[in-house]
């Protein structure tokens, strides 16, 4: 349902969202999943020349070679080791040209280090929780209650209007990330094993329970980016999608600064400190102020006398 959805409203697709007849990978919004692009066409370009060659030369030689103009075939030919040469040597070098780059590339997607940020990511059944680590934020996200009901109800959205236009693919809490912003993610799971997958981020990781899994990304583009639990979790997997925001740095510090202020610890009220201090300054059931005890610290004590002897 939630393809269908992403495919049935255009006009509600985000930037790096699907689009209807769209034969390619996206491109994403990320470093991590521009290299996986710049990957994908190259090993795709590479199958293209080696196909059109093979089935070039495959098309000439039946052409060429046809019967019906009177070809003969070699009965003497065995081998061409020219040929084998040529032919091995070719895919070794396409084969290291496209594998190292693509290592790099690799080694890149999982260096976590030098980020700006973590957030950690627990997965349980049927919501996301997170954790913005060293600034005491934390908080749950999970499907939108107006979709839940719908779905629960067993009617079928038209999609036709704004609000049906993601459908099951909108929360209740989004995760708000800064761009051009290094974010390290540790993802984990506290009941079954989950997926967090954001297909514009450019990468996919396993959730968990008892082992800590890392990612990172730097979103480029500000915008909102939706994915959902991709490991089969129980029954409500269908039901937990991602949403993630990406805005500026300085929206972002704002956000931070309102979600810490929230989280905050409130401040005893002015009205209960003094009704304290007048429980302490009067006797139970009397409104008056009693007088203080004179203070005996600074009075000699008297002396005892000693009785006297004859």
């Amino acid at each position: 349902m939630a393809s269908v959805s992403a495919f049935a409203t255009p006009a509600g697709a985000g930037p790096a969202d699907p689009h209807p007849w769209q034969l390619n990978m996206g491109r994403g919004v990320t470093h991590s999943s521009n290299m996986a692009w710049e990957a994908h066409m190259v090993a795709l370009w590479v199958c293209v020349i080696i196909g059109l060659v093979v089935f070039g030369a495959m098309a000439y030689a039946m052409w060429k070679f046809r019967h019906s103009k009177g070809a003969v075939p070699d009965v003497s030919f065995t081998h061409s080791t020219k040929l084998e040469i040529i032919w091995t040597i070719v895919p070794v070098v396409l084969l290291v040209g496209m594998a190292w780059p693509a290592t790099a590339k690799l080694i890149a997607m999982y260096d976590t280090r030098n980020a700006a940020m973590t957030v950690k990511v627990t997965g349980y059944q049927w919501m996301w929780k997170y954790e913005y680590l060293g600034e005491g934020v934390t908080f749950t996200s999970r499907l939108d209650r107006r979709s839940d009901a719908v779905r629960q109800s067993g009617d079928v959205p038209s999609f036709k209007n704004e609000a049906d236009r993601h459908y099951l693919l909108d929360v209740d809490n989004v995760l708000v990330l800064p761009v051009d912003t290094k974010v390290r993610f540790v993802i984990t799971a506290d009941d079954v094993i989950h997926a967090w997958w954001v297909p514009a981020l450019g990468w996919k990781q396993d959730a968990i329970p008892g082992i800590i899994n890392e990612a990172w990304t730097e979103i480029q583009q500000p915008g909102i980016y939706r994915g959902q639990c991709a490991e089969l979790c129980g029954k409500d997997h269908g039901f937990m999608p991602i949403v993630v925001k990406a805005v500026s740095k300085v929206e972002y510090q704002k956000w931070l600064a309102e979600q810490k202020a929230k989280n905050a610890p409130q401040a005893p009220a002015a009205a209960e400190a003094t009704a304290v201090d007048a429980m302490q300054a009067t006797p139970s059931g009397t409104g008056e102020r009693q007088p203080a005890a004179p203070d005996t610290s600074d009075t000699p004590t008297p002396e005892k006398a000693e009785p006297v002897t004859q």
